[in-house]
């Protein structure tokens, strides 16, 4: 017999049967447990969504679960309009800190390989989706404190459909964190892009290190298509990964049995729903520089890179990014997310456009959830003003 939150995970859907063809529901289940017949339509929605999101896709997810769930109860809210037709969800859990701050809080669940938090939302219902699921976190005994929703890219369709949503029920969604990552989005060919992108001196530099290297014997470019060439790509990877300065530091995907696994599940499920594009960079046949991007059309995300450092005076992994411009020759693929950190030096030299990812809080039903929202607001910005005020200008230094 179940009890606590697993009970409440497991429920039924709270769906009227009275209700008229559709209607809007919501059905919570425990993400260790989700049916099976969620799968197809959560695969149409993928091909069907306002934003796409790899990283909110069934096979991405569910690699999630199976490998890199933390301890505790994670839930998966999904927003219906009928019996079928899938509008949107998301997984969700309670965090026991906001920041520095003690204090615990519903937040989408978005593990370290996860670059993007937005939820797949059919078009035009991203308002309702974000309405439904604002009250059934309100009706939800587990749900503590306030919603904070993470990895939202800014004035986006699901970003603007959150703050529609949130305005009606009479909440605040304010802006908590904002970064800016590279983009790379342009109707230029690779080469004039490439051109534009970067200056004379450092192309003439880099021209000369391929030059070098083609010296050395004979430099391919190939793309994985088959299952078999995904699998031995990966193998691949996760070796060159390993034998870098991330395996020394025991960061790399082959030092942790969960992220080995989950890696190649990603992978497998990506090449198995069309998403893959693994890109390796030979030299004789053997790899120097791998870079593994899922695509969604309109959109595209660089998911990993790696490169021998052996061959580090060649600048390999910048070779391979450049050779990732020839996304740009895709008429399927309208812009591409680099997933990087912000100001991440290699891929800003590269490419010159923007998007900005934000994360927003939103208050919860209830004096006392409202209460905590306030306060934990409160403290945020006392520390980010105090911060700026300690914080030298570059003028003064």
């Amino acid at each position: 017999m179940l009890s606590g939150a697993a009970a409440i995970a497991a429920e039924p859907p709270r769906e009227d049967p009275r209700a008229a063809p559709g209607a809007l529901s919501v059905r919570i289940r425990n993400a260790r447990d989700l049916p099976p017949d969620w799968q197809r339509p959560w695969d149409r929605l993928a091909e069907d969504c306002a934003e796409p999101n790899v990283f909110s896709e069934r096979w991405f997810v569910e690699a999630g679960i199976r490998h890199l769930l933390p301890p505790g109860e994670t839930w998966v809210v999904s927003v219906w309009r009928g019996e079928s037709d899938l509008i949107g969800l998301l997984p969700v859990r309670i965090e026991r800190r906001y920041g520095r701050t003690p204090v615990a809080h519903v937040q989408n669940w978005a593990h370290h390989q996860s670059f993007l938090g937005t939820p797949l939302i059919r078009p035009g219902e991203e308002a309702a989706f974000w309405t439904e699921m604002l009250k059934a976190l309100d009706a939800a005994p587990w749900a503590r404190g306030f919603f904070h929703m993470t990895g939202l890219v800014e004035d986006g369709p699901v970003h603007r459909g959150l703050a529609e949503a949130a305005a009606a029920l009479g909440r605040p969604s304010p802006i908590v964190h904002r970064s800016r990552r590279a983009l790379l989005e342009s109707r230029l060919s690779p080469q004039a892009y490439y051109e534009q992108a970067v200056r004379k001196k450092k192309r003439k530099e880099l021209a000369r290190l391929s030059a070098r290297l083609g010296e050395l014997g004979t430099v391919s470019v190939s793309r994985a298509g088959s299952a078999e060439e995904a699998a031995r790509c990966c193998d691949e990877f996760l070796a060159l990964e390993a034998a870098g300065w991330k395996g020394r530091a025991g960061s790399a995907l082959a030092s942790h049995p969960s992220k080995h696994a989950f890696f190649r599940d990603a992978v497998a499920g990506a090449q198995a729903a069309g998403r893959l594009e693994f890109l390796r960079l030979a030299l004789d046949g053997r790899p120097i520089a791998m870079l593994v991007n899922f695509l969604a059309p309109p959109g595209g995300f660089t998911f990993k890179i790696a490169f021998d450092e052996e061959f580090a005076r060649f600048s390999p992994g910048v070779l391979v990014q450049i050779e990732n411009l020839k996304l740009l020759e895709r008429a399927d693929i309208a812009w591409t997310d680099s997933c990087a950190v912000e100001n991440h030096p290699m891929i800003n030299s590269l490419w010159t456009e923007r998007r900005a990812i934000v994360r927003v809080t939103i208050p919860l039903a209830g004096r006392r959830r409202r209460a905590l929202h306030a306060g934990a607001r409160a403290l945020e910005t006392g520390s980010a003003l105090l911060r700026r005020l300690i914080t030298p200008r570059e003028s003064e230094k």
